[in-house]
């Protein structure tokens, strides 16, 4: 289950893709393959979780992981690769590396 919270050890990665409409449906059914045949059962996988603009021309993938040599071996592994490849075909992505800083959850009725 994703967990949001500060001081922790966990490695966010968070990577935009960009993709045209007709193609964003397609490309969240490739990277839910690639995770539940392979990424899931990699050790040091926490978790992901996808999400796909209104737009229709971004889909964003938030995943946790438990460090970076975990992460690096999952991509290593050649069960998800065809996904991946697949995915790079109709659509270009951002990477990027997080730790999290800060968390905010809503104020009480009453509270400042």
């Amino acid at each position: 289950m994703t967990q949001i919270a500060m001081n922790s050890d966990v490695l966010t990665f968070i990577n935009v893709f960009t993709v045209a409409p007709e193609n964003q449906q397609r490309l969240v059914e490739l990277l839910t393959s690639a995770t539940d045949v392979s990424v899931k059962y990699a050790p040091g996988f926490i978790s992901c979780s996808l999400h796909k603009s209104i737009d229709g021309t971004k889909v964003t993938m938030y995943a946790q992981w438990r460090s970076m040599e975990d992460y690096q071996a999952m991509r290593d592994d050649p069960k998800p690769l065809p996904y991946f490849q697949e995915a790079l075909k109709i659509a270009t992505f951002e990477p990027g590396m997080y730790k999290v800083v800060q968390t905010f959850e809503q104020a009480q009725v009453g509270q400042a």
